[in-house]
């Protein structure tokens, strides 16, 4: 059989966009090697969902992942725990208050609802928090929450009501390119003439790209999670402290209260863990554990209920790349989230579905040609070098 779009990879991009092209009417396969939707880095996802960024793309697929998650029961009847609760970025220091305060131009221009507020408004938002010198933080209340693995199910049961085909447990072994445009895939499982290949394949995408000679610099590193027992409902916003940990191990740490009363928590360690080990650490929770302590003291009484760790498919300069391959017709490029697949994925996808079907991103020109395939990965690295 035929398609007219094979994606590979089922996860954060991949599922949406299959349901993205089924519901624009492509006859749409999309192939992962795991047992069923979002079961790779996805599942992997604390669940929180902003266009709280810095940066203009991110922004605007923020905002349209933003409309699909909150508007997603309304539309198709499916439960994904969407909850709307904002994002809280509080600062307590003049540096960061600096930071935050300087990112709002870009954020209101490209129509984030997102301002300052002093400690007292803080304080409301984020219950229990220590004062210490809280100088006060930036709120964006139309952020909230959705669980990965409810919105993976639902997605592909969307995709699925309006035509799409999935192939689970299948590995991507071949991608034929004759005369400069793409014909087939082959898995180890059968192949699959298709004129047109979406690379959605998350921490894979690099050696997806290979398939066809391709250099996608996309490298994985790891960050772990972890989740407690449900406690009473008192926050409404994810917390996101930008401030590098007193032990040396964290750059910021981030969590957030889910819809059944659940803390799920994270960190960004300050070296890096290359590579696609996902092991649990031994140092994660007890670091994690003085940091949500020290912001929120009633946490000592936390059960933790377990802990996780994914992986971030990372580009070398942060940013995604969304985009056709020029070298060849049919190839598409929706890889290197960062570690925010989750939240931007609709958006991202939706986009995609688009520059298939229609030759358009659906974002302005200037703003997709930043999420090339063909740009300097390294520019903003050598100038900050010089």
């Amino acid at each position: 059989m035929a398609y007219d779009v094979v994606v590979i990879g089922a996860g954060s991009v991949g599922n949406p966009a299959g349901m993205f092209l089924a519901q624009r009417g492509m006859k749409v396969l999309v192939i992962d090697e795991h047992a069923a939707p979002g079961q790779g880095q996805n599942k992997a996802a604390i669940g929180g969902v902003r266009a709280t960024h810095s940066d203009p793309a991110k922004i605007m697929f923020g905002l349209r992942s933003l409309e699909h998650f909150s508007s997603f029961h309304d539309t198709y009847g499916l439960d994904i725990g969407w909850k709307k609760g904002g994002y809280c970025f509080p600062a307590f220091d003049d540096k960061i208050e600096g930071v935050l305060k300087g990112l709002l131009g870009t954020q209101h221009q490209y129509g984030l609802d997102i301002d300052w507020h002093g400690p007292e408004t803080i304080r409301e938002a984020v219950p229990g928090i220590n004062e210490h010198n809280l100088r006060g933080g930036t709120f964006s209340p139309g952020d909230g929450q959705v669980s990965p693995l409810m919105y993976a199910d639902a997605c592909w049961k969307v995709a699925l009501n309006n035509g799409a085909h999935y192939r689970f447990n299948e590995t991507v072994t071949g991608i034929t390119v004759q005369s400069g445009r793409v014909t087939k895939v082959t898995t180890n499982r059968g192949e699959y003439p298709t004129a047109a290949v979406l690379n959605a394949a998350g921490a894979g995408a690099s050696r997806v790209g290979a398939l066809t000679s391709l250099d996608i610099p996309v490298q994985p590193d790891s960050h772990e999670a972890g989740i407690s027992a449900p406690i009473r409902p008192f926050l409404d916003p994810l917390v996101v402290d930008l401030r590098p940990g007193p032990e040396g191990k964290t750059a910021n740490f981030y969590f957030g209260q889910n819809n059944e009363g659940q803390i799920i928590f994270c960190y960004t360690p300050k070296e890096l863990f290359v590579g696609e080990n996902t092991e649990s650490t031994s140092e994660f929770l007890p670091v994690i554990s003085r940091r949500l302590i020290d912001l929120i003291p009633a946490f000592q009484h936390l059960l933790v209920r377990r802990v996780w760790r994914g992986l971030y498919p990372m580009t070398p300069d942060g940013v995604p790349v969304v985009d056709r391959v020029e070298e060849i017709e049919g190839m598409y490029l929706g890889v290197g989230m960062c570690g925010q697949g989750f939240m931007i994925g609709p958006g991202v996808a939706e986009c995609l579905a688009n520059l298939i079907v229609e030759g358009e991103p659906t974002i302005p020109p200037d703003v997709f040609a930043e999420l090339s395939f063909q740009r300097d990965f390294y520019a903003a690295k050598a100038e900050a070098l010089k």
